[in-house]
């Protein structure tokens, strides 16, 4: 449970980072695959194995610093566009049944982010076969090396089994993998493969709890550290990531993330704390990746065992969140949205005393953005009906009654905010489904 310190609200807003502190990539990077692998107890550190073991055969290779540093970070995306919890059950088959909507899904979302753009193409091609040497190419592509090592070391991380004792299957991986030399996999890179697992620590490795802490530490400082406008970007990556799951979720964090900046502005809020505000905003809903999209898409009410599965999001996001200490308070703006003053919310039942303004603000937006958007069992609210609700939750004790009261004097300006991102999210949402997305952007425009 997060220590309960008494402070004044606003200066429990005032306590992130400046605009010019810097964060690890690496470190989000591995953020977001933790948060993907928490939606199965079988694939949970999946994501880390294949960063390991893919850098290990790079090694191996003697592949440049770059190239070893793109296979850790396509290593830690790899199964980014897989959004359904049989998506992710079926890529731990050995030979998977057509593989290609989560690669593709992947590659389309990792080409809006910059930073990432370039491991975009390793991720689209990662399950494509060498089929002794036609796997060169996928139609008219080149594919390109790194996306054959990262093939043979996603499909050695599904032969391990997690239960046992891993030096022990050493042995039945290596004939498994090098039956597959010259069909599935590039003979040469099984070739590294074998001498890099000849060695106990590179299977040990694999076993460790902090299996990227030696590696993560080696890549590049300078092209690894970013600023706070990139991090608004790969923060609204993440919301992507997250909505795009569903059709009936597209839209629901970019509305909350504008909402709630708009709303911290009217509430006196600095520039610097209302681009904080928009990154927890993306990040709000960050746990909801291990909630399957079987229940988000449930068009019918949710019975009580799915209930729970959809309140466990709050407490994911928080815990995923605290291995980024610079974004403490970003963290806490974004994971308490279901806490309410009265201590009735979850999962830590905090009073208004312990909930820094910024969490309140962004309560008040989450309530806001799921009342008046369309949800699968019912069509978005009118005005009146929106007023209505927040009132009655502001009078209950569970909303801030002068942030309501603020979103009613601005009801138009906001409402109008939250209209436009949420038009522009079901826009790249479209184009993201057809393929028709272009550019890499970069850090998303205020």
């Amino acid at each position: 449970m997060p220590a309960r310190k008494r402070t004044s609200a606003r200066n429990a807003a005032r306590c992130d980072p400046n605009s010019k502190s810097r964060i690890r990539l690496i470190d989000l990077i591995m953020c977001l695959s933790d948060a993907m692998d928490f939606i199965d107890p079988a694939i949970v550190d999946h994501h880390r194995q294949v960063a390991c073991i893919a850098y290990r055969i790079g090694m191996e290779l003697r592949l440049p610093a770059e190239a070893l540093e793109d296979l850790i970070l396509a290593g830690a995306l790899h199964d980014v566009g897989a959004f359904s919890l049989r998506e992710r059950r079926n890529t731990l088959d050995f030979e998977m049944r057509v593989p290609e909507t989560h690669s593709e899904n992947g590659y389309r979302l990792l080409r809006l982010f910059k930073p990432l753009s370039g491991v975009a193409s390793v991720v689209r091609h990662h399950h494509q076969p060498w089929n002794n040497g036609r796997g060169k190419r996928a139609g008219r592509e080149k594919v390109p090396d790194a996306s054959h090592i990262l093939h043979l070391a996603d499909r050695v991380a599904v032969l391990i089994r997690r239960r046992r004792e891993v030096l022990g299957q050493t042995n039945r991986i290596c004939r498994t993998i090098r039956a597959g030399s010259g069909r599935l996999f590039k003979p040469e890179l099984v070739d590294a493969f074998m001498e890099a697992a000849s060695k106990e620590y590179f299977w040990l490795d694999l076993a460790s709890p902090s299996l990227l802490n030696e590696i993560s530490e080696g890549l590049s400082a300078a092209r690894f550290q970013i600023g706070s406008e990139d991090m608004l970007g790969f923060a609204q990556l993440f919301s992507w990531i997250i909505d795009f799951k569903s059709p009936f979720t597209a839209t629901h964090t970019s509305g909350v993330a504008a909402t709630a900046e708009a709303l911290a502005a009217r509430a006196g809020f600095t520039d610097g704390e209302c681009l904080h505000m928009r990154v927890a905003g993306y990040l709000h809903d960050l746990g909801k990746l291990a909630v399957p999209v079987e229940i988000l898409d449930k068009p019918a009410g949710l019975i009580k065992r799915e209930r729970n599965v959809i309140r466990h999001h709050t407490f994911y996001t928080y815990r995923i969140l605290g291995s980024l200490p610079a974004l403490h308070t970003v963290r806490q703006w974004g994971a308490f949205h279901h806490e309410r003053l009265d201590g009735s919310g979850y999962p830590f039942h905090l009073k208004e005393r312990d909930l820094p303004l910024g969490s309140q603000v962004m309560a008040v937006a989450d309530v806001f953005t799921a009342v008046a958007e369309d949800r699968p069992y019912r069509a978005g609210m009118k005005k009146r009906e929106i007023v209505s609700v927040l009132d009655s939750m502001a009078a209950g004790r569970h909303l801030n009654g002068d942030l309501v009261g603020l979103l009613k004097t601005g009801y138009a300006g906001m409402n109008g905010k939250r209209k436009k991102a949420q038009r522009e999210a079901s826009r790249k949402y479209r184009t993201l489904r057809t393929g028709k997305i272009r550019e890499a952007l970069p850090a998303a425009p205020r």
